[in-house]
């Protein structure tokens, strides 16, 4: 059984937040509920993948299935917050299953062309057709009687967006991590970490009460457990990169130095050119198998 844990709804407009910890790639799955219509949306799913096999299963999303059935709850939105780089995305696979609909925001489009000339597939990518949903900045929508609204956050990828559910809770992705190890990644192509300051002081503009629930947690030199809801008010305070009211050219010196020394996501390269059909796997070829196709010497 995964690593979960519930927040639960503060009352009128506050969902209740059940997030799903993937080992393999410290990244958290989210099921948002509404208690009064008992209406869920999943957030940033994983579906496994073993990079030195390239095999895929759908063991990282079956607990969270098999919960959602046992509160009795509706799955009526599969939501992304951009095309991640280290897993790979269960949107596609549970877009079949449950036969509801997918959504991730409209700059996915311009990822896609991005990563047509690193992949050389001109062809390849068709993000309006493999989601159901392409979000502006701004736009809102309803999980049963909760309002969602879409905000654009960039700098980790170009394209990120965040979701605030209700009057309380934030799903802030690739931008915050805990307070006590900071911020996101912002070198990918597409992002930069001036962008990234940006959304973040967006994000800190919310009410100091916001629930903030990250993308990934893995742990730290104090903090052996991994953990993913923090609040404005401690981010605004502790985190170790921007708390404090660091200001944008020190944080943008400060994450341009820190990125220098990390390596590519081991599954990058892979899930990359299938995220971007929704997590959908390449069309098989003559012998009924599916290939993945790796650019050499270009990062």
């Amino acid at each position: 059984m995964k690593l979960s844990r519930t927040s639960p709804s503060r009352g009128p407009r506050s969902p209740q937040v059940t997030g799903f910890y993937d080992d393999d790639t410290g990244s958290i799955q989210y099921l948002v509920a509404d208690p009064e219509t008992r209406e869920a949306a999943l957030i940033d799913t994983v579906l496994s993948f073993d990079p030195k096999s390239a095999a895929t299963n759908s063991d990282s999303v079956e607990d969270i299935l098999d919960f959602a059935k046992a509160e009795g709850l509706d799955i009526t939105w599969i939501l992304d917050t951009h095309p991640h780089a280290d897993h790979l995305m269960a949107s596609s696979f549970l877009k079949k299953r449950l036969g509801k609909p997918n959504a991730i925001g409209s700059k996915v489009l311009e990822i896609a062309e991005l990563w047509r000339d690193f992949y050389n597939m001109p062809d390849a990518f068709d993000p309006a057709n493999d989601f159901d949903h392409l979000f502006e900045d701004g736009d809102s929508f309803q999980i049963g009687s909760l309002p969602v609204k879409v905000m654009l956050s960039p700098g980790h990828t170009l394209g990120s967006i965040t979701y605030v559910v209700g009057d309380d809770t934030a799903f802030v992705h690739d931008t915050f991590m805990q307070p006590d190890a900071g911020t996101a990644r912002a070198d990918f192509p597409g992002g930069t970490a001036a962008d990234l300051y940006g959304s973040l002081q967006d994000i800190l503009a919310l009410p100091d009460d916001t629930r903030l629930f990250v993308g990934h947690d893995y742990g730290s030199e104090y903090r052996k457990t991994p953990t993913w809801e923090s609040s404005v008010a401690e981010q605004r305070r502790h985190n170790i990169h921007v708390g404090g009211g660091t200001g944008k050219d020190a944080y943008i010196g400060l994450r341009e130095a820190r990125d220098k020394t990390l390596s590519l996501p081991d599954r990058m390269l892979h899930v990359l050119q299938m995220n971007l059909r929704a997590g959908a796997l390449p069309p098989s070829e003559g012998d009924d198998h599916r290939y993945l196709k790796i650019p050499l010497n270009r990062f």
